[in-house]
């Protein structure tokens, strides 16, 4: 049976921690809705209505572009261990580049990465957990190295130059804001 809480509690804090991935969930005003998984060191919950993210250079940049149109987003974790349990926050969220004002001061809580395209902000309004019984059991074994491979590979012009083209528009043909 789903519950809902206003904000975060600690058990919820602490589940999220011991999550190795998580999902986002964007949709602009129309087109397609995106459901993205997310990894390495990039979340940090700040309080029990706020969590930020580094999302890091991809193949789209749905979410920033979504986010311009209708400023809502579903972050999502799922249990693949001992306890059942699907966690997931609802709210809005805002979107800040390489010279925003706060960019610095967000970007000091992740390891720096030479790839890091932007940083969401998210003002949570509802958390709700469900069962996970139908989720399978899975094992981590690590963190993938293929983004840091991709990025000791390339200048810091060439990963700019990668943002304009692949980049600076959804896959719906929207501006994702990103930095040109």
């Amino acid at each position: 049976m789903a519950k809902q809480f206003p904000q975060l509690e600690e058990a919820h804090q602490k589940f999220i921690e011991d999550q190795h991935m998580f999902f986002v969930g964007t949709a602009g005003a129309e087109g397609r809705v995106n459901i993205s998984p997310k990894g390495m060191d990039s979340l940090r919950v700040l309080g029990p209505n706020r969590i930020v993210w580094m999302n890091l250079t991809g193949s789209g940049n749905e979410t920033a572009g979504h986010l311009l149109q209708v400023n809502r987003m579903t972050l999502m974790w799922c249990s693949f261990t001992t306890r059942p349990m699907i966690l997931r926050t609802y709210g809005t969220a805002r979107c800040l580049h390489v010279g925003d004002d706060g960019w610095d001061d967000l970007a000091g809580l992740f390891p720096n990465h030479r790839s890091a395209r932007q940083i969401y902000d998210q003002s949570i309004d509802m958390v709700q957990t469900s069962c996970g019984y139908a989720v399978p059991f899975m094992e981590f074994q690590s963190d993938r190295d293929t983004m840091q491979k991709w990025v000791d590979g390339k200048s810091d012009e060439d990963i700019r130059s990668y943002w304009v083209e692949r980049n600076s528009h959804t896959i719906d043909g929207k501006p994702t804001g990103v930095p040109m």
